[in-house]
């Protein structure tokens, strides 16, 4: 398997092999609120890959610095969220997300979706391709906000890549596994 972990700056990184669900990276996700749509994915990361795990922390921990320069008075406060959340905590009934942490990402504009097949890397076309459920690489760009009275570091999605399926979380299932039984799909 292709190494896909890499810093590539202070709060910038590639990660993989993660899990993708909530993934709207062909369509923006419309919000109630009336704020602008955006393009967004739930990033899931086993907590025994302390690699990964730690160069999250590591950029989270960039995008505080530069908080506390750019937007915080000098300090980082002693409250500030992060993106990175424990899945056997904030999301305890959702077996997809146990030993896990996770992290929510999204962009205004339209990520790179690609897919990697046998050594061959090719756009993904549609949710048959990319989907929630499937594993890959992400690319993230970690950054400070404060917003309403609160102060964080959020995960800007840039691009994504599937590596392999797996078991989809949109509860849907393929037309091929409803109809196997009648026929050659």
């Amino acid at each position: 398997m292709a190494k896909f972990n890499k810093k590539i700056k202070d709060t910038s990184v590639r990660l993989g092999e993660v899990r993708f669900s909530y993934a709207a990276v062909f369509q923006p996700k419309k919000n109630d609120d009336g704020t602008p749509s955006k393009y967004g994915v739930c990033v899931i990361i086993p907590k025994e890959d302390t690699e990964t795990v730690n160069l999250v922390k590591e950029a989270i921990e960039a995008a505080k610095q530069r908080g506390k320069h750019e937007k915080w008075g000098g300090k980082v406060p002693a409250n500030v969220k992060s993106c990175l959340r424990d899945g056997d905590i904030d999301r305890e009934d959702d077996e997809a997300f146990a030993g896990c942490y996770f992290l929510n990402a999204s962009s205004r504009n339209k990520p790179g979706v690609k897919v990697l097949e046998g050594g061959v890397v090719s756009d993904a076309l549609d949710a048959e391709d990319f989907y929630s459920g499937c594993y890959g690489a992400v690319t993230l760009d970690f950054f400070p906000y404060e917003s309403s009275g609160n102060k964080g570091v959020g995960a800007g999605l840039n691009n994504v890549i599937k590596t392999r399926d797996g078991e989809r979380l949109s509860g849907g299932r393929s037309a091929d596994e409803d109809f196997a039984d009648l026929g050659t799909c």
